[in-house]
């Protein structure tokens, strides 16, 4: 699908942005084995776990948007991952009009909160998504996977023997 300036706003900075980032998660926990998906950083969620949440994080954010109810997702990371695209990519812009004005009322931990549809967004549901899926990143980089910026973002490109200095 285009993007252009007809595209609602909130379609366009959540669904394809959604989509493509779980097809980043999905190429990264191909490269994982089972210890490194079980690694963790500190005392947060091991990286499956992560990359799961994240996969519920584009859903419970985009269905509410897009006055869908919210779907039940397969416990298997791989199987998760890939309904929550496909769920996604059946989304249509239009349901997506008027959606920066809604009022969503929704939990955050222990706090229940209401937002309008914009900062529902840009305010809660981006930013736990990112936080959730560079988490299981960075878990599994510390566990040896190799992973680069490439397989996070699918945009920077690095020869293979490319080191950053170290400082």
């Amino acid at each position: 699908m285009r993007i252009d300036a007809e595209t609602p706003p909130l379609y366009a900075a959540s669904v394809p942005v959604f989509r493509h980032y779980l097809e980043r998660m999905s190429g990264m926990v191909a490269l994982a084995d089972e210890a490194a998906l079980m690694h963790r950083i500190a005392d947060t969620f091991p990286a499956r776990q992560q990359f799961a949440t994240a996969a519920g994080f584009t859903l419970r954010i985009a269905c509410p948007l897009a006055g869908r109810d919210l779907p039940s997702l397969p416990e298997a990371l791989g199987p998760r991952l890939a309904v929550a695209r496909a769920l996604l990519g059946g989304m249509r812009p239009d349901e997506f009009l008027g959606a920066e004005t809604l009022m969503i009322t929704h939990v955050a931990g222990f706090s229940e909160i209401t937002q309008t549809g914009a900062d529902f967004l840009f305010r809660f549901g981006l930013p736990n998504f990112f936080f959730h899926l560079t988490m299981g990143y960075a878990a599994l980089r510390a566990a040896g996977v190799p992973l680069g910026k490439a397989d996070y973002d699918g945009f920077h490109a690095y020869p293979a023997d490319f080191r950053f200095p170290a400082p």
